[in-house]
């Protein structure tokens, strides 16, 4: 066993793939809890526009998706310390961090819009178009976190 190489070196691999599919569903869960609320509400006063209403639960949904990918892609990659190496660990640790993190704040922003926008969809439909141009908006925090992590994961 080398200096760079020691028996604890998958443990932070293994942290970083719990920590992308943990922090993405914790964010994909708030996510889809808040804009839920929301729909109810809407619902009461609008139940033809509960299909419409959907899309910012589908959209958090993906957040979830982003974090499990790159979780499986790190878990692919682990090994027994010798051949698994302090530097993969951090590598993999941060590429799980990453995308979860980005995924936790994407799906606070996506439950928050769209709790609101669905309440107000029901109220002013022409809302519509700008509620969806936010929920993209917040949606895309989530994939610039898969964007790092895959990137970080193929050093």
């Amino acid at each position: 066993m080398s200096e760079t190489s020691p028996v604890y070196s998958p443990f932070f691999g293994v942290m970083g793939s719990a920590a992308a599919i943990i922090f993405s569903c914790l964010g994909a869960a708030y996510g889809t809890a808040k804009s839920g609320t929301g729909i109810a509400a809407m619902a009461i006063m609008k139940p033809e526009l509960i299909m419409k209403a959907i899309i910012p639960v589908v959209m958090a949904g993906i957040i979830a998706i982003y974090g499990l990918v790159v979780a499986i892609l790190i878990a692919g990659k682990l090994e027994p310390s010798p051949k698994y190496t302090l530097y993969d660990g951090f590598i993999h640790l941060g590429a799980g961090l990453a995308v979860g993190f980005s995924g936790l704040a994407a799906g606070f922003a996506i439950g928050i819009v769209g709790d609101c926008g669905v309440r107000g969809v029901a109220q002013q439909p022409r809302l519509f178009v700008g509620m969806i141009l936010i929920l993209i908006f917040a949606e895309v925090l989530g994939l610039y976190g898969l964007i790092v992590a895959v990137y970080l994961y193929a050093k």
